[in-house]
């Protein structure tokens, strides 16, 4: 049998791998991607529109507290430390806290996180309101007297109080639902809700303060009581949209699972924070018992001074709490040299605008001591405190876009220790001041000094300190 020979095939040619589908870029993140000043003045705006209407408030509450008398322009200058505390706290230290989180694990990409660290930050903020309500309550009219409060104006300050921190865990839930909307870099919305908290605290605290048609006058606690309720108006509304979903990150409290490592994101931030407004409580608190030694005019002069120094931080504080979101989600997602870049951006527009502001009204004090009263003492102590404090503020505002620039990279212990050295600057000139019978002048001097201080050091501590992940240690090959 003969064999038969078979051809052989030639082989099949193997097609050619297709090429990997390309992949594709991440979506455009304006806080990441656009111009930084361009960026920052966008966030800023907002802020700057509700923040202008929380200084309308200043001027109005000054105002009609102003025809309550003298005495209850001096209770207000008592009490007033420790509003700022619990909305500093709430807002700007905590707040900032919860703010630089929720950027950081957006910046990662990682969204579950965010929601869940939303929750979490809602349970500090009630437990913290808690905490003020019983502390003040018990020790709020104690306080008060040791800052120099007699008589009228102790019990004018004990009034009003009593019915404000008998629900501080309003103003905390109502600037924790905002630091949430911000960490997302959402800024019209808490912005819309604190300006129309303000127009109505305007109205319900004039008229429950002063009375108005068949509303009696309740004084200082109506003024407080008008507070109160307006803000809860405008935490219940920030509240329904971030629980219905429509804020970008909602928290669930179904399943909710404590977490340690949530609570340390934050408070890592936030209570580190929290010592540069207590400390700057601290300081005026001090500055404040100094001063009533002169009297209640040289008080209520200085109380007018400090209205002004409150509505240009919360500028400084419009234009810094933007630059969390930005600054946060650029450390989130590795890119340091654009996070520095944000933050000197920022603090040039704060110490400018700052500055251009409280040296025109240093020039010209009376355009704002003129709209509280028409006393003269109290015109002239307010004079004094304003030529001398108000080209300082400049540097108030500084430190205060470096203290958010730091929080938003989740290095806050510089700006803090900035503050340790202002109450110390302040402390012992202070007491060196009384030793040697300084005039009040001389005081006014000490707390400009105390300004240029912290805005120095506080942006030199932004400039010293490393951000972002610490470098990894090289391994040793023997």
């Amino acid at each position: 049998m003969s064999d038969i020979a078979v051809a052989e095939l030639p082989p099949v040619a193997q097609a050619a791998p297709a090429p990997p589908a390309p992949t594709p870029p991440p979506p455009r993140n304006p806080l990441l991607d656009d111009g930084i000043l361009r960026t920052l003045l966008r966030l800023s705006w907002p802020n700057v529109v509700a923040l202008t209407a929380g200084t309308c408030v200043a001027v109005a509450e000054t105002s009609y507290i102003g025809r309550l008398g003298t005495e209850a322009l001096a209770a207000m200058a008592l009490v007033f430390p420790f509003v700022i505390l619990t909305m500093t706290m709430s807002g700007g230290a905590m707040g900032g806290g919860v703010a630089s989180a929720i950027a950081r694990a957006l910046g990662s990409g990682d969204d579950d996180r965010a929601a869940a660290l939303a929750m979490h930050a809602l349970l500090i903020g009630l437990c913290f309101g808690l905490v003020f309500t019983v502390g003040m309550l018990a020790f709020g009219e104690r306080a008060l007297a040791l800052l120099g409060g007699r008589g009228a104006v102790l019990s004018q300050a004990a009034g009003y109080v009593h019915i404000f921190f008998a629900g501080a865990v309003v103003p905390w839930l109502m600037n924790t639902f905002a630091a949430i909307l911000r960490g997302t870099g959402n800024m019209k919305l808490p912005s819309l809700m604190i300006l129309s908290a303000a127009m109505l605290q305007i109205v319900l605290g004039g008229v429950l303060g002063l009375g108005f048609g068949p509303v009696p006058r309740f004084g200082m606690p109506g003024v407080a009581a008008g507070t109160l309720i307006a803000f809860t108006i405008g935490a219940s509304v920030m509240a329904w949209v971030i629980f219905s979903g429509r804020a970008g990150v909602k928290p669930r409290l179904a399943g909710l699972r404590i977490e340690r490592g949530m609570f340390f994101d934050i408070l890592k931030v936030g209570a580190v924070s929290c010592f540069s407004p207590l400390q700057s409580v601290l300081t005026i608190t001090i500055f404040t018992h100094m001063l009533a030694h002169f009297g209640t005019a040289v008080l209520a002069g200085y109380g007018i001074g400090g209205r002004l120094e409150f509505m240009l931080t919360s500028i400084a504080f419009a234009v810094g709490i933007a630059s969390v979101p930005m600054i946060g989600m650029a450390i989130g997602a590795g890119r340091v040299k654009r996070a520095r870049q944000i933050a000197w951006v920022a603090g040039l527009v704060s110490f400018v605008f700052v500055g251009v502001v409280g040296t025109g009204i240093a020039i010209f004090p009376y355009l704002w001591i003129d709209l509280f009263t028409d006393d003269a003492a109290v015109r002239l102590a307010g004079e004094q405190y304003l030529r001398a404090a108000g080209p300082m503020y400049a540097f108030i505002g500084l430190a205060i876009s470096m203290y958010f620039s730091a929080q938003g990279a989740a290095r806050v212990l510089g700006p803090v220790l900035a503050q340790t050295g202002r109450l110390l600057f302040v402390s012992i000139g202070g007491w060196l001041l009384i030793q040697h019978h300084g005039s009040a002048g001389s005081f006014y001097l000490l707390a400009a000094g105390s300004m240029v201080l912290l805005g120095v050091t506080s942006a030199l501590s932004v400039l010293v300190t490393r951000w972002g992940p610490k470098p990894a240690a090289v391994p040793i090959i023997v």
